[in-house]
């Protein structure tokens, strides 16, 4: 049983909800990503995804490209990114996931991935431009190492489409809230649960709800529908107006305790 599994069954054993924060591995620099990591736990998250910085990341919303264009200043590649993973692994158990645009992993070769990536203690990967027709290559290597792929799933899906996607994943699935890119909103589409609940039909695997949730409120309302919530862009905003303040680590902890009190809090690590 995979991290990834672990969480979400101790998750659903105890009623609770799972905490999916997302962030740039290198921005502001990868020491303060590594700091950031430790109190995203601290404060709540059950599985933390960790952007690869990409040139261009066209499904991502104009935050989340500010973030990566920083961290590609810093010259962070998937290399460091899998270092990163290596160096916090020896202090936390917690499921990181990579998230990100498929050219640095195809660059990087498919098979040296997956093992590096298995040997630096990443637990899955999530790569936005691979649709699972095309992903028989990496995933073939992934399942060898032990890893899952994450797959999106839209609500414009067909079930056709919710099939071939349920079939091929793993770790969950991750069902995006609204058609466009990444960006917190104030509006949702009213047929989330309607639409989960059509995933749910096809799958065990745990549903997890992201893009546009940008506040306890929106997380706490969404989550009822599914099994976990992710948030980036209202994370990597506070990131972005503190990146010279020296509480900022702080800041994004109070932000994401906040977030996990909204879907119900409560620590179930603790037996």
């Amino acid at each position: 049983m995979t991290r990834i599994n672990k969480v979400f069954q101790r998750l659903i054993t105890n009623n609770k909800k799972a905490l999916i924060p997302y962030i740039t591995a290198g921005d502001p620099s990868l020491e303060l990503t590594k700091k950031l990591i430790f109190k995203l736990e601290e404060n709540g998250a059950d599985i933390i995804e960790l952007g690869v910085p990409f040139s261009d990341p066209m499904a991502d919303g104009p935050t989340i490209q500010r973030a990566s264009e920083r961290a590609l200043k810093n010259n962070v590649s998937l290399k460091n990114v899998l270092d990163l993973v290596s160096d916090v692994r020896t202090s936390t158990e917690i499921p990181i996931i990579l998230f990100g645009y498929y050219n640095p992993f195809f660059t990087y070769g498919t098979e040296k991935f997956s093992k590096d990536a298995k040997r630096a203690g990443v637990d899955g990967a999530l790569i936005v431009d691979l649709p699972p027709d095309e992903a028989d290559e990496l995933k073939v290597h992934m399942d060898r190492a032990g890893l899952d792929i994450i797959f999106l799933l839209a609500p414009t899906s067909t079930e056709e489409r919710i099939k071939l996607i349920t079939r091929k994943a793993g770790g969950f699935i991750y069902y995006v809230s609204l058609t466009g890119v990444t960006g917190a909103k104030t509006k949702f589409d009213s047929c989330i649960e309607e639409h989960v609940a059509t995933v749910k039909r096809f799958t065990d695997l745990p549903v997890g709800i992201g893009f546009g949730i940008s506040n306890p409120d929106q997380a706490g309302k969404v989550v009822k529908w599914a099994d976990g919530v992710i948030v980036g862009s209202a994370i990597v905003k506070i990131i972005e107006e503190n990146l010279k303040n020296q509480d900022m680590v702080n800041k994004v902890g109070e932000f994401v305790k906040s977030l996990k009190n909204g879907i119900g809090g409560g620590d179930d690590r603790i037996s």
